[in-house]
């Protein structure tokens, strides 16, 4: 065990220290230092605010920093801001994300509803197969991201091909089976879980490259949609959001209240999962009246309304709505001429 230093208090009372402490004070500074710094030479305007800027300026063009300075006022404010163009809120991503939401919500009601009318296999498969190119290439999600998100849409489709398959009249594919598959239920089966992926997938692109609020800040602008309308929805989606933190807090304060089984885990039946959704239920409508309440007195709908950051409309939107009509038209076009062309269900 080291020995401490006794070091006398101005109280007259002693201290004990570790022996390094006193190596790790700071060293009073002495006439000496003064006299040294002041004999050390300086070149004139080699300090100060001004000599800081001078250095970067003075950087060569290959090295870092250089081109940081370099830039305008406005590329600062917009490296500051995120990435965002100034006025606007234009995201700095992928091509898609930087596109109008409300172009992309009207290409996408476009698409789906032209796909209503397309029931051949191939040609859909095809669709789907563009689409989910264009969601891997235009968006920030990656395939394992991409096949969670599709999982929804998927298990509808292949209850749409059991369903069409057992139950429409046709051709018996296999006859030795106990139950009956057509070659025409299951074409049609086929299809219409390719037309559900294909909306599937367009929808995830646009959830996945659209902010809530920049789309209910350009259906104010662009779609001329009331404000009132706009921010109930953008509420109601922020709403959908936190129900599942709702649901786990729930969840755990019926655990901490529930009687513990022999394992010493809490038993929870069908029961606590209805009072649980009676909960939620009851906190969701809460909730609602008191969102309710803060947009009546903001005065939503009152007047004209100014928006704090617009979002920006340009020819690259019109350019995005032209490829995208452009190549799903062709694609049916050439479906079509295949002999097996469009159908109307």
């Amino acid at each position: 065990m080291r020995r401490a230093l006794l070091e006398p208090r101005a109280s007259g009372r002693v201290r004990a220290c570790p022996p390094r402490a006193r190596a790790r004070r700071r060293r009073t500074p002495r006439r000496h230092d003064a006299v040294r710094a002041a004999a050390r030479p300086r070149a004139p305007g080699s300090c100060g605010p001004r000599a800081h800027t001078a250095a970067r300026l003075a950087r060569p063009a290959g090295s870092p920093g250089s081109a940081r300075a370099a830039d305008p006022p406005q590329a600062r404010r917009s490296r500051r801001a995120g990435g965002r163009v100034s006025g606007t809120t234009r995201p700095a991503g992928r091509y898609l994300e930087r596109r109008n939401p409300t172009v992309k919500l009207a290409v996408l009601f476009a698409c789906s509803l032209a796909t209503l009318f397309v029931l051949n296999p191939v040609t859909l498969g095809v669709l789907t197969m563009l689409a989910v190119v264009a969601v891997l290439t235009t968006t920030r999600l990656g395939p394992l991201q991409l096949l969670a998100a599709s999982v929804p849409f998927v298990a509808f489709g292949v209850g749409l091909v059991t369903v069409n398959a057992l139950s429409r009249p046709g051709t018996e594919l296999l006859p030795d089976l106990p139950v009956r598959l057509t070659s025409e239920g299951l074409a049609i089966g086929v299809a219409l879980a390719l037309r559900t992926t294909v909306i599937g997938m367009l929808s995830i692109a646009f959830i996945a490259s659209t902010p809530p609020r920049e789309l209910m800040t350009s259906l104010t602008q662009h779609a001329m949609l009331s404000p009132r309308f706009a921010y109930a929805l953008l509420a109601g989606f922020r709403l959908l959001q936190l129900l599942p933190s709702e649901w786990l807090s729930i969840r755990a304060a019926q655990a901490v209240r529930a009687p513990l089984g022999r394992d010493g885990m809490p038993r929870t039946g069908p029961t606590g999962f209805g009072s649980a959704a009676f909960a939620l239920l009851v906190v969701s409508i809460r909730s609602g009246e008191r969102i309710a309440q803060a947009l009546e007195s903001r005065g939503l709908g009152a007047g004209p309304r100014t928006v704090w950051r617009p979002v920006a409309l340009d020819a690259r939107d019109a350019a995005l709505a032209g490829i995208v009509l452009t190549a799903f038209t062709l694609t049916a076009a050439a479906g079509a001429a295949a002999g097996t062309g469009l159908s109307l269900v």
